[in-house]
């Protein structure tokens, strides 16, 4: 868990650095395409560092030989960390406990992933309404 929480950090100050980035360019997110690009990469160096996050447990699942073969691990893992439970790929009783622990921190995650989306947001905000005190 501490590792996916790392993980997340330096995913969120990167994803950050790309919004300071956009922000700090004059006459930039002046218009939907643009406001849309800045939010689309910054989800998509989120949803990198959850798929980084999910491959790390499964890696967890295979080394541990709770789940045979990295494919599969992964795919549970992606179920289990989205807290979707499919049910179909099930661990045995001596670590199914592990799965509960990672859907746990599976919704963390994605709590913190829809905070920064909504920072990002409200700083878009903050910057048009700047560009309305300037007209």
């Amino acid at each position: 868990m501490v590792l996916t929480v790392i993980i997340h950090a330096i995913g969120t100050s990167v994803g950050l650095r790309w919004l300071d980035t956009a922000r700090a360019r004059p006459g930039y997110l002046t218009t939907v395409v643009q406001r849309s690009l800045v939010v689309g990469m910054l989800v998509i160096i989120m949803f990198v560092a959850t798929l980084l996050e999910a491959a790390l447990w499964a890696g967890t699942y295979k080394l541990f030989y709770a789940v045979a073969g990295f494919e599969k691990a992964l795919y549970f893992s992606i179920v289990t960390y989205t807290t979707l439970g499919y049910g179909d790929i099930v661990l045995d009783e001596n670590w199914r406990l592990l799965s509960s622990f990672q859907a746990a921190n599976g919704i963390m995650i994605f709590g913190w992933t829809t905070a920064v989306i909504i920072v990002a947001m409200k700083a878009i905000s903050r910057r048009l309404s700047e560009f309305d005190e300037i007209r």
